[in-house]
């Protein structure tokens, strides 16, 4: 039976709400900050609206394992995706504004149905995910910044 995990990670951006929201919802911008390793496309056309589809491939060659997503929440500042594969669950990212920019955390719920995978990913992959989602954090918040300072 698996267990549900969360990893949440916060940031700080020096740039309005608005353009970090469009860092995470225009799929351009998206492939700048995302893992060189993962891939995002869309079914269909790209949509980060209820509804919309896509598919995150994690590029190992030859098995190319791929998550199904599905934005289920969206709200301005706010977009989650469910999704289904060798992982099941949600990816949340909230943008908060304050008075000198935005507090992003991202969220990330989720269960492996799978005990053997399970193990694999507790034992190999937990920690390289969790320093993972730090790293993307930090390429959001540079991508985002950078937009700030054109504007």
């Amino acid at each position: 039976m698996s267990s549900k995990q969360v990893f949440e990670q916060s940031i700080y951006i020096n740039a309005s709400a608005t353009i970090v929201e469009r860092c995470i919802t225009d799929l351009e911008l998206m492939h700048r900050w995302l893992n060189p390793a993962l891939q995002c496309k869309p079914i269909r056309k790209w949509s980060t609206e209820i509804g919309g589809k896509s598919r995150f491939i994690i590029k190992i060659p030859l098995i190319n394992p791929t998550l199904y997503s599905q934005v289920v929440e969206r709200k301005p500042g706010l977009i989650v995706w469910q999704f289904e594969g060798f992982f099941k669950g949600r990816d949340r990212w909230e943008c908060l504004p304050t008075t000198t920019g935005t507090q992003l955390i991202n969220r990330f719920e989720f269960e492996i149905p799978n005990p053997i995978v399970a193990w694999g990913f507790n034992q190999f992959a937990a920690n390289w995910t969790k320093a993972d989602m730090q790293a993307q954090l930090r390429r959001l918040k540079r991508v985002a910044e950078e937009i700030y300072q054109l504007k």
